[in-house]
Order: C-alpha cells, then sequence, then structure tokens
C-alpha cells in the first residue's frame, strides 16, 4: 500500500520545487510471537513462555519500550518488532503535533494494536503486552487508552527472578560485589539483588583470540587484576562476539583448563555439524593443576560491539537459495547468516554485513548486506578492508575541518616574531627516513664560550596552526594519530599542514617550539629552557646521508659539525640510560622497494639501523622526559603522560625457557637485572643469538599507555627507566603530543589555558581514545605490512630461506626468517598424510619429530611460496628443507602440494 503527500517549497533562488514523500505501508510485517496463528510466519523470535516473575507483572507479558529508552539503551532490546511501516500501525502526524508527540502516539497505536492482535489467541496462551516509558505525558496518554504501562526503572527493580534459557544482557553489573544474582535470558536489569549468592561474576570485555573459523578458545582479560579468563566451547561463549561487554562466571576449580599448546591449522572452512566434544578436544590442554587457567562461561551480555564486518559471501549449495553464509575477514568474528537475492553478483566481492540479531536455537547470527567494497584481491580494496576492518577514520577532511586551514600564501608575521625567539641563524638540521615530508623534529648543536654546548630539539608548532574545540581539532582529536601504511599515509591532519606549514623542511622558515639544554662535556644537563620559535633548517636529511657526513674525514662544514656533536653527546645519554637499566630491545620491521608504476612490492628487506637512528632517538627522548617534568611540575592533576608497566612475572617464562635451553639464566626482577642479563647473554659462534633473545624479551612486554597524572599515581616507565615520560616531538603524526604542547605553552606562559585542558576526567577519557586508536594504528600497519609480504612473495614463486625457531608447540615451530623479517610455523601434521610420531616436551621445550629434536633458536632451512587458494586469506606457507624429516619433507615443490605450512 503506498500512501504520499505532495507541498512545494520556495528555494532560496526564489524558485518553486514540488516535494513529493511516500511511505511503502507492508503488510507482510508478522508479529513475530510463538502465540500467533494468524500470521504467516517462518520464524518466531518471541516465546510462548515469556513469563518473568516480577512485583508488577505475575502474568506472561510482552514488554514494548518507547523511542528514547532504545535509544538510551539499545542493549535493552535486542528483539524488537518494528511495526510503524506495518499498514496497521502507520499514523500521519496531526496539524500542530510535534515530531515527539507524532512518535509517542505511534508507539502507543502499535502497542493496541499487538495487544488487541495478541487477544485473537486462545485464553490459555493469552499474553499481555507492557508498553515501558519514562515520559511522563507518554505513560498518562496511554493509561488514558486503557493501555497497562510502567516506567523503565520501576519495571527492572520490580524482576526478583527470571527462565534460564537465554543469555543475560545485563546494562550494569556492581563492580565491587562478588556475590550476585546470574541473570541467563535476554532482557535488561539495571538493579540487580544483593542479598543472593551465586557465582563470581565479572564485568569485562571479550576478546577472542585469532583461530581458525568457529574455533572458540577465547582470552579475556579482567580489568580488577589483569588475570586472563579462558572460555571453551560455543556453549560457553553463549553467542557473546569478539569486543562484546560481558558478565562472565569463573567455573569452579575442577573445571579449570590449560590453553592448549597445538597449534590448529586453517584447512578451510568446517562443516556446520561440529560437535562441543570435537571444539573441547582441539583446544583442551594439558590439565596439571600448574598449567590450568581460570576458566569461565558467558552468562550475561552487557553491551554489544557489533559494527559492520568486511568479508565475503560464500553462496549456498542449495539452488535459488537466498539465504547464504557470509565470512568475516577478521576470524575472530563467527560467519553471519544474510538474506540476499543478489548472491550473484557479490560473489567474489568483499563487502559489509552487520549483524541484526543471534536467535538462541542458530549456530550463526543473522544480518544483513550493508554495502560492496570492490573485487576481492584488488590492491584498493583490501586497502580499504584493512582500515575498515582496524576502525582507521580515513575519509576525506570535511570542508568545516578545511576551513580552518590558513590562507594561502601563507608567511610567518610580525606578530608572531613578537612573541618568538628568532632561532632561524642556528645551524638546524633534520634526520629522517627516505622519502619522509612530515618532519616533525629538527636538532642543533654549537659550542658555548664557557666550553659546555648548547643543544636544541625544535619541533614544529602545530598547536598554532590547530586551535582548541574547533572542527580541524575535533577531527585530529578523534583521528589520534597518522596511520602509515606500506605506500600510503593516513594523516591525522590535513596534508598542507602535515607535509608542508608544520613539516620542517630546509631553506624555510618554520614555527617550532623548542626545547634547549645546556649540557657539559659530560653530556649532563646544566639548564633546560623551553621556547616558542621562529628556525630556519640548514639540510634535510636522512639516517644514512647524515652517517655519511659524520664519518667523512673530509666534510667539516656547520651542519656536519653540528651532527657530530649530537652523535657524541646521545652515546654518553644512551650509555648512561642503558646503566639505569633502560631496555634495548629488538623487533624485526621489513622495508618495501616500491615499483613506482605499479606500486608492487618489488624488494622485501630488514631496516638497518645505523648510528644516526640512535642519535636521533636520544635527544627525542631527552626531549619528551624534560617537557613531561615541566608539565607535571606546573599541572599536577591534567598533564598527560605515557608509562609503561612493568610485566608479570609470568610473561618472562618463555624467556627464561629459552635462555635455560643454552645453559643460561635471565633475571627479570627489575629492568636493570633484565638488561644486564640480556647483554650478557652471548653463544661463541652464534652471533644471532642475541637477537633472537631480545626479540622473545620484546613480546614479553606489557603496552605502553597515555594517562592523565590527576588519574593514577604509577608514572614509571619500565622500558625507558625513567620515573616520567610523555610525547612532545611528534605533533605532525599524535594528537597527544599537541595536547603536551598546549600544556607547556601554558606553563610557559606562551598560551592561555581552556576548560577541557584542565579537566582531569576529560584527559583521561581522550587518552582512552588515544590508546585505542595508536593500538588499531599498529595493528593496521602490522596487516599492511602482510598484506604486501603476500604481494612480494607472488611475484617470486617458490623461495628457500634459511630462519631459526622462535617458539615450539604440540604440533608445530615458529620460525623467524632474518633476511625478510618474516615469522610462521611450520607444521607437522597433515590431515591427508599420516600423522609422524611426535614427541613434546613443555618444560624445554622441545619437539621430537621421528627422533628429530627440535629446539628453541635451532637453526632451520624452510621453503616459503604464497597459498592463494582462498582469495580472502591467502597466506605465506612454509615446509621444513633442513633438517630432513622423511615424513614431512616435500617431494616436489609446488605451492598447491598439502604439506608442513605456516599460516601466517
Amino acid at each position: 500500500m503506498l500512501k504520499s503527500k505532495t507541498f512545494v517549497k520556495k528555494t532560496r533562488s526564489g524558485g518553486i520545487m514540488k516535494i513529493v514523500r511516500e511511505h511503502y505501508l507492508r503488510d507482510d510485517i508478522w508479529c513475530g510471537s510463538e502465540v500467533c496463528t494468524e500470521c504467516k510466519q517462518e520464524e518466531t523470535v518471541l516465546q510462548k513462555d515469556a513469563c518473568i516473575e516480577s512485583n508488577l507483572c505475575s502474568f506472561p507479558h510482552y514488554l514494548l519500550p518507547d523511542t528514547n529508552i532504545v535509544l538510551s539503551q539499545v542493549s535493552y532490546c535486542p528483539r524488537m518488532a518494528v511495526f510503524f511501516c506495518s499498514r496497521e500501525t502507520y499514523i500521519e502526524r496531526e496539524q500542530g503535533e510535534s515530531a515527539n508527540d507524532r512518535n509517542d502516539r505511534a508507539i502507543r497505536i502499535s502497542t493496541k494494536w499487538y495487544s488487541d492482535h495478541l487477544n485473537n489467541t486462545p485464553t490459555d496462551k493469552r499474553l499481555k503486552v507492557v508498553l515501558l516509558t519514562n515520559d511522563r505525558g507518554n505513560k498518562e496518554k496511554a493509561e488514558e487508552s486503557g493501555l497497562l504501562t510502567y516506567r523503565c526503572k520501576k519495571q527492572d527493580t520490580s524482576v526478583t527472578s527470571v527462565p534460564q534459557d537465554e543469555t543475560a544482557v545485563l546494562t550494569s553489573v556492581p563492580q565491587d560485589e562478588t556475590a550476585v544474582l546470574v541473570f541467563n535470558i535476554t532482557i535488561s536489569v539495571t538493579s540487580v539483588p544483593q542479598d543472593e549468592t551465586a557465582v563470581l561474576v565479572f564485568n569485562i570485555t571479550i576478546s577472542v583470540t585469532s583461530v581458525p573459523q568457529d574455533e572458540t578458545a577465547v582470552l579475556i582479560s579482567v580489568p580488577q587484576d589483569e588475570t586472563a579468563v579462558l572460555i571453551q566451547g560455543l556453549q560457553n561463549l553463549n553467542r557473546a562476539v569478539h569486543q562484546d561487554l560481558v558478565a562472565v562466571e569463573i567455573l569452579p576449580l575442577n573445571q579449570w583448563v590449560a590453553p592448549s599448546s597445538v597449534v590448529l591449522q586453517d584447512e578451510g572452512p568446517k562443516e556446520d555439524d561440529v560437535t562441543e566434544e570435537e571444539e573441547a578436544e582441539l583446544k583442551s590442554g594439558p590439565s596439571g593443576a600448574a598449567s590450568r587457567k581460570p576458566t569461565g562461561r558467558v552468562v550475561g551480555i552487557i553491551k554489544r560491539n557489533w559494527r559492520p564486518f568486511c568479508g565475503m559471501l560464500f553462496l549456498s549449495q542449495i539452488k535459488e537459495a537466498t539465504r547464504h553464509l557470509f565470512t568475516p575477514a577478521d576470524r575472530r568474528i563467527p560467519r553471519i547468516r544474510i538474506e540476499t537475492r543478489q548472491a550473484a553478483t557479490l560473489a567474489g566481492q568483499r563487502i559489509m554485513v552487520a549483524i541484526d540479531g543471534w536467535p538462541k536455537h542458530s549456530r550463526y547470527p543473522n544480518g544483513h548486506f550493508v554495502r560492496s567494497l570492490g573485487s576481492a584481491g584488488d590492491k584498493e580494496t583490501e586497502t580499504e578492508v584493512l582500515l575498515l576492518e582496524h576502525d582507521v577514520p580515513h575519509q576525506d577532511f570535511s570542508q568545516a575541518v578545511l576551513s580552518f586551514l590558513p590562507k594561502m600564501p601563507w608567511n610567518i608575521t610580525e606578530e608572531d616574531m613578537a612573541v618568538r625567539e628568532d632561532l632561524r641563524n642556528l645551524t638546524v638540521c633534520s634526520v629522517d627516513p627516505p622519502g619522509c615530508t612530515d618532519i616533525d623534529d629538527a636538532l642543533h648543536c654549537r659550542d658555548l664560550p664557557n666550553g659546555n654546548q648548547e643543544v636544541g630539539v625544535h619541533i614544529a608548532d602545530v598547536s598554532h596552526f590547530i586551535r582548541p574545540g574547533n572542527a580541524m581539532d575535533l577531527e585530529a582529536a578523534n583521528r589520534g594519530t597518522t596511520v602509515y601504511l606500506t605506500g600510503r599515509r593516513i594523516d591525522m591532519v590535513p596534508e598542507l599542514l602535515s607535509s608542508n606549514l608544520c613539516s620542517l623542511r630546509s631553506s624555510v622558515e618554520r614555527l617550532a617550539f623548542s626545547c634547549i639544554w645546556e649540557i657539559n662535556d659530560k653530556a649532563e644537563i646544566v639548564k633546560t629552557r623551553f621556547t616558542k620559535s621562529v628556525i630556519n633548517s640548514k639540510a634535510s636529511l636522512t639516517y644514512a646521508e647524515a652517517q655519511m657526513r659524520i664519518d667523512d674525514a673530509n666534510m667539516n662544514d656547520d651542519t656536519t659539525k653540528s651532527l657530530r656533536g649530537l652523535n657524541r653527546l646521545a652515546k654518553i645519554l644512551k650509555k648512561r640510560r642503558i646503566e639505569k637499566g633502560a631496555l634495548t630491545l629488538s623487533s624485526p620491521e621489513v622495508r618495501f622497494h616500491i615499483d613506482s608504476e605499479t606500486h608492487d612490492p618489488i624488494d622485501l628487506q630488514t631496516k638497518e639501523l645505523k648510528e644516526t637512528n640512535s642519535m636521533v632517538e636520544e635527544f627525542m627522548l631527552l626531549a619528551n622526559i624534560s617537557v613531561a617534568q615541566k608539565i607535571y611540575d606546573e599541572f599536577s592533576e591534567c598533564a598527560l603522560l605515557r608509562k609503561h608497566p612493568a610485566p608479570p612475572p609470568s610473561n618472562y617464562d618463555i624467556l627464561n625457557k629459552a635462555a635455560k635451553s643454552k645453559d643460561m639464566v635471565i633475571h627479570t626482577d627489575s629492568a636493570k637485572a633484565l638488561a644486564d642479563s640480556l647483554d650478557a647473554a652471548q653463544v661463541d659462534g652464534f652471533p644471532y643469538f642475541n637477537t633472537l633473545l631480545r626479540i622473545l624479551a620484546t613480546r614479553c612486554m606489557m603496552q605502553a599507555v597515555y594517562f592523565c597524572s590527576g588519574m593514577d599515581s604509577d608514572f614509571h616507565h619500565y622500558g625507558l627507566a625513567s620515573p616520567i615520560y610523555t610525547h612532545f616531538t611528534s605533533p605532525i603524526r599524535r594528537y597527544s603530543d599537541i595536547i603536551v604542547h598546549r600544556l607547556l605553552a601554558v606553563a610557559i606562559g606562551a598560551d592561555s589555558t581552556y576548560p577541557d585542558l584542565m579537566d582531569k576526567h576529560k584527559q583521561s577519557a581522550l587518552c582512552n581514545n588515544l590508546n585505542y586508536r595508536h593500538k588499531m594504528a599498529q595493528y593496521a600497519q602490522r596487516a599492511s605490512v602482510a598484506y604486501h609480504t603476500q604481494l612480494f612473495f607472488k611475484s617470486r614463486g617458490i623461495l628457500n630461506e634459511e630462519g631459526f625457531i622462535l617458539f615450539v608447540r604440540k604440533n608445530a615451530i615458529i620460525v623467524l626468517i632474518p633476511k625478510f623479517g618474516l615469522e610462521g610455523t611450520v607444521f607437522f601434521e597433515n590431515k591427508d598424510k599420516p600423522s609422524p610420531k611426535l614427541i613434546f616436551n613443555e618444560e624445554v621445550p622441545s619437539l621430537t619429530v621421528e627422533g628429530h629434536s627440535f629446539n628453541m633458536f635451532d637453526k632451520v632451512k624452510v621453503t616459503i611460496s604464497l597459498d592463494a587458494s582462498n582469495v580472502q586469506h591467502q597466506k605465506i606457507r612454509m615446509s621444513l628443507v633442513e633438517p630432513v624429516v622423511l615424513s614431512v619433507a616435500p617431494s616436489e615443490p609446488e605451492p598447491e602440494v598439502k604439506r608442513a605450512k605456516l599460516d601466517r
């Protein structure tokens, strides 16, 4: 049925525009109730035994919330029937009636229709419909119409018990109570009785480990004590999805299990009939008491964190079927069943799908198609998927943002010079990676008449261009960081600032924020000062170019002399830092050489670090520490700082085992002890051993985070062995540094403050977003490297390379290929071949395969190839070449042959 409304509107230019609004009213929207015998519905979502024991409603009933309740508590209504587009419930807005009043009236009409509709069912099955509203006027009018109506809060507090057949959706769980009533039904509970003694429940965010599709070993961190909780099997996962906020019951000690040391191979999509027993067998680990972890089950979903997911549609084998399974790109997300008639068109496309709900009897959630992203395998499409999956804001800057850019041509004015120190005469230079255009920092070093040296770190004054609270500031705060992908950069601020006006390029005058020290010959700080300045960089150098100047005895210009002075002092500073316990860790980083025409990777190498890398790093660290102390001294409650928590002792287990395998001991009771142990860990004839050990030590570390000084008491940075630290040196690419610049400017009287800057709660909320954006940027960058690594090997065919064993598992070894910085898993089991005899020693750890023993840091040779059989999840695969193990050795070097392999 079609209803239309026509009216005319006068445009700004004086013309007349005819506007037609049409409403298509449907007559095929069914009620969804199991008790209904009139509707021609294939599937019901509202159960007939809707009996929630309540002081208000002791009879079977359905709850119908009004719009405001739905908007404020989306989790409150996980299953909702929508009737506003139904022919029976549609209403027109009356003359003089506000939109809100019209919506309230529509809700009352829908409640009355649904109540009358259910009254047509047999008496013994009849249910009542209860309207929930917190609007007094709406409640009064509903009661005048004879509708059963309650306020939301009153209904919540009246709940005394609930049926035990579904997942709870809890809107709040007390954080300071350990004895609460656990609900197991899809409702919302805002108040939980405190006189019940049931189970220990934590309010935590679920985080699914990265495992093949449909396997369900889940580790979740409990904020109260940072303990991991293991959840096994679909039933215990209870329809929770990665990143949902859930209530978890900790099971009795005798039901705790240990994570398995078995690495699962992804052999493609599983059949739908995988049983709980099979899942348990796949994921159960050793049963020894020492290896068991806290184990639990999801008993309540407090808040869904569903979003549109990227992935691919796999067509049903049933001819002309409209229901198909969507497989997300993120393996931690379950497959989603959607209904579409354009499946043939969407096949081979990367698409986005949103989850609508998860019926209690369904293995998969239901969802709907959102949009197509492009052909799978296309580089632009895959990059778009990568950015969307890691929640990286990458849309073009809006006109509102661009409107706050300075008008071009831009020049430094006399007003700017009047409030800044003129440092244009100094020999300032920048040292950065090749191709860098967003130059945040520059340095200078010169001799002073008293025999000391003056060293300056000059940072782009981004806060001069981005003022608090405007559209550009809000956009930068949301983005949080610039994201560097392979061959692409997602800027935090518009390019006019990042690569031009803020970038400290050579031979142009630029505004800077300078940290200047007087330093004696022993690299001890005599005096520190901060100033807004104007500089003119004399050279924009790469690390290699700066190193060449330092090493070339024939070069003695002012820039080279400055670099040599900086390098000499940096070595002393680094030595002193390490003596205090600062860690020198290792993580293999790779660099791609990209074809200028195809933009495909043509070479892949690990990054080579030079002395100049360390030189720049030392003075950036020194500036960050100096600024951190200054802003904390001035603003002890609202300084934005950065800390690095010390790892718990259990984090070092794998490092200790690795050292023990070489008859060494690593002391981990302090950062200093760890640093000294790593320095002493050397093996004759094995120079790469120390690097491998530092790579393992890096994996043991916690994540550094931003925080507000007034909301925390632990400021220590474990990795740097510094009592206080912040980020000041990269405001073009980090929003945290912009805030620090503003705090420092206020501290030295160079700028005025504003309310949000002094509000510790708002600063803390900002830090949470910055930590999230920083983490997702790191993940996106790693995913980009992984994708381009696949492109590289796609064009290289099969390669044989040497590597070292990083980890040993029950059925596999994890191998690092130093040449490419590539890491992966070589399996010793294959479902198409008889399994070799495997003996795993968890204590060493070691794996014996057909009599050959594999230990951590052993040298091996592997065959590397790309398996592109699964378009969505292409993989680098490896097989063992040396040492030769006959039962797993490849007979022919063909990528299609199934053998020991790596899934990256």
